[in-house]
């Protein structure tokens, strides 16, 4: 008899809320059009996510310690969905290698597996839909811990 962990589980859920996000993205780019700012994509977004019944966190502050130095509400993630799921929101005519990079970082710090980039900017969604994951969860350095 196959029973399913806790991890599997939560990683189903979040598998679930990222499909909800790429598909209500690709609505709102056919609907809206490239070329909004971006936070008008980040309030409809999470506007529409929140009446599909997912938690929905607005600009995330996210603080951490280096080397002894605290540093608070260091960045803020656009969207945190259901409790885990990171989403960095950009309205750029092309995404470039330094968006990814952010991205992964903001998820290695906060320990979380799984990411979504996506840019309303281009001409289609599917140039700028990136999904990162973090393959790093259990952030190995003793020099840098994050205070949620």
């Amino acid at each position: 008899m196959f029973t399913r962990s806790r991890e599997d589980a939560k990683m189903m859920d979040l598998e679930a809320a990222a499909s909800d996000v790429i598909d209500v993205s690709l609505r709102l780019h056919r609907d809206l059009g490239p070329g909004l700012l971006e936070s008008v994509y980040e309030t409809v977004l999470a506007a529409k996510l929140s009446a599909l019944g997912h938690s929905v966190e607005r600009q995330m502050p996210v603080s951490f310690t280096f080397e002894g130095l605290s540093f608070d509400a260091a960045f803020r993630v656009d969207l945190v969905v259901a409790g885990a799921l990171l989403v960095e929101i950009k309205s750029v005519e092309r995404l470039n290698a330094a968006h990814g990079k952010q991205l992964l970082t903001y998820l290695r710090l906060t320990k979380q597996p799984l990411g979504l980039l996506i840019n309303f900017g281009g001409a289609t969604l599917k140039e700028g839909l990136r999904r990162i994951v973090n393959g790093h969860t259990a952030f190995a350095s003793s020099r840098l811990r994050v205070n949620q």
